[in-house]
Parts: C-alpha cells; structure tokens; sequence
C-alpha cells in the first residue's frame, strides 16, 4: 500500500528521474560497482570512473582476477581508497563462494567487504526488486525534513527513527525506484541549503515546512574543528631515478605509492623531520637539498601542507622497506604508471614538466 510520501515521490520520479548510466541496469555488478563509487562522492565525479571501470572490469571475474595496482590506479582520484581495496576483495569473495553471482540478501550482501547496510539496502533493491530500504545523506535529509524528526540525524536514535521512516513508506515491489527517487530529491530540490520547496513534490505533506523548520532539519551535530598537519615527503634521486615508497596496507591510502617522509614534530625544523622520517621509515640516511614545492590537500577530517624536498642518499645508505610494503626506483616517465594519492600525484606532475 502507498503512503501519499511514496505516490507523490513515484509520480514525480516518472516524470523527473535523473538520467545516469547505471539507471535501469540489469547486472547486479553494475549497480553495485555505482553505490561504492557513490559512497560520499557527487554523482558527476563519479559518471567518467564508472564508464572507464566497466570497460576495465566489464564483471565480477575480470575485477576478482585484477592486480590490486591496477584497480587502485583506475581508481585514482575518487578517494577513499579504501573502497577499491574492499571491492576487489568482495570481488574475490563472490568468485570463491558465491560462484561469481552477488547475492540478492541483505544478510548476506553485508558480510561482503566494504558493504553495509545502506549499500546493501541499495543493492537489494534496485539490483533484485526486494523490499529492502535505503539510508544516504540525501534520504536522511528528505526524511528528516518531511516527517520533521527533531532527533539528531546521526545520533543512534535519530538513525533508527530515520530507518524506521524509510521502511514505513517503502511501497512494496516499487523499492528500487522508491530508493532512487528519495535520493534524486534530495539531491536536486531538497538540497542542504535552501532546498526548492516550492517546486518540490512532497511540499503539501512536509511537516517542517508546515512550521517553517525544513533549513533547520536535519539537526546535525556541531562540527568539530578541523585539525591541519604539517608534513614532509623526500624526492631522492640516484642515477635519474626517483625512490617510491608502497603505503601500508591498512591505513589510508594503503596500497598506494608515495614520496616518503612524515609528521613534522612540534618545534621540529622541516630538514629534521624530513631526515628522520627516512631513518625510521626506510632505514637510511639522506642530504635534504632544495624545497621543491608547497602543496595542499583537505580529507574528511585533517588538512595537510606538505612541503617536498630534492635529496640524496648519504654515502653507502641503500634503503629498505621497513615500515612500507616496498620501496621502488623509477624514472620520471614511469611515475604516471604507480596509484598516489592527490598530493604525491601533484609532486610526480612537477617532476614530469622539469
């Protein structure tokens, strides 16, 4: 049975559907390959990886036999590493003991790396047809502002009140479109700020608007400062070859190569840092040279400025792999064919236009 929510939301998105290229899709593996690549990124970043992934990765089998290297270098920059790692690792987890077919159940779509429950309530239904609800950003926010829950959004409570809203209007055998509706909604008109009511298909039932609340939900806690870092990354060169350094597998940006070095210390002078952080990471001892570059970049809960120098090795240190995966020489030319994260990535760049 409809609630009037989900008529007026099914009637609009009939008439008003977003058009993107896992819309209407049948392989199970397409949908799922789009929720992780949508996991906290805009739908217009994610479009271009996602047309180059499947022609990479066209299934399942293709992916789960992949490199990790070449994964993470297809991926790079979408961020959030993390996901292509449990991707290829869910991907192998299907081949071995699904027979290479993504399971339909919720239950068992969560046991699978890098899948909760809202990406398995996605998957469930939009890949399957099931009953099964979904919880973003943009349908939290919808649902808060209709049904003006009052609780923090991200609170324990606030979240299962909000679960409960999403599966009290989920009209059954319409999931998929219900989900995606919710979602198009929040992301075109029921924006975080100054969302479109007047055109909006929910207006006449949304109860924060009825009392002039809806810029006011959800209630979001206050955010925490943002603490910045500063660091140091080391370009040693011998022989025209730069030395890389593998990243860690756990851990962010794990599994991707990067100029090493690290953390400046309070009251620590840059050299310093940068020549410790080669004793401790690589085992070897180095000349600091000129600065090459200052380059900056925001994750989800620091800021970092990094300042990369040119260096050499002392004589007779030959470094190692101590708290690395791998260390690696190569040339300028072949530094577009290592995964780096964004910072890294800007250092290779200045290297290649010298």
């Amino acid at each position: 049975m409809l609630t009037e929510v989900s008529r007026r939301l099914l009637d609009w998105y009939a008439r008003a559907a977003r058009s993107l290229p896992w819309r209407g899709e049948t392989d199970a593996y397409a949908v799922w390959v789009s929720e992780i690549m949508l996991q906290q990124t805009r739908v217009e970043t994610v479009i271009p990886y996602y047309d180059r992934w499947l022609k990479r990765f066209p299934t399942v089998a293709a992916l789960a036999e992949a490199d990790e290297q070449d994964v993470l270098r297809l991926w790079e920059g979408l961020g959030y590493y993390s996901r292509a790692r449990n991707l290829h690792r869910a991907a192998r987890v299907v081949m071995a003991e699904y027979g290479g077919e993504l399971p339909s159940e919720r239950a068992a779509l969560e046991r699978l790396p890098g899948i909760g429950r809202y990406t398995a309530g996605a998957i469930a239904s939009m890949a399957f047809g099931l009953d099964e609800a979904a919880l973003d950003g943009n349908i939290r926010r919808v649902l808060a502002r209709v049904e003006n829950v009052s609780l923090p959004a991200r609170s324990p409570e606030g979240e299962r009140r909000l679960w409960e809203l999403a599966q009290a209007h989920l009209p059954p055998g319409r999931a998929g479109d219900y989900n995606q509706a919710l979602m198009d909604l929040g992301a075109t008109i029921c924006t975080p700020a100054k969302p479109a009511c007047l055109i909006c298909p929910l207006a006449e039932v949304c109860k924060s608007r009825e009392l002039a609340l809806q810029e006011l939900r959800p209630v979001m806690e206050e955010k925490k400062a943002v603490p910045h870092v500063t660091v140091t990354a080391a370009v040693i060169w011998r022989a025209g070859r730069v030395l890389l350094a593998m990243r860690p597998a756990d851990g962010l940006l794990g599994g991707m190569w990067e100029f090493p070095g690290g953390k400046v210390e309070p009251g620590e002078k840059l050299p310093d840092c940068l020549s410790r952080e080669i004793r401790e990471e690589l085992d070897a001892e180095i000349s600091v040279g000129e600065e090459l570059g200052v380059f900056r970049h925001a994750y989800t809960h620091f800021k970092v400025t990094l300042h990369a120098f040119h260096c050499e090795l002392a004589d007779g240190s030959e470094p190692r792999a101590v708290e690395a995966q791998e260390v690696r020489w190569v040339t300028v030319g072949e530094l577009k064919d290592y995964p780096m994260g964004k910072i890294d990535r800007q250092i290779s760049k200045v290297l290649a236009n010298r």
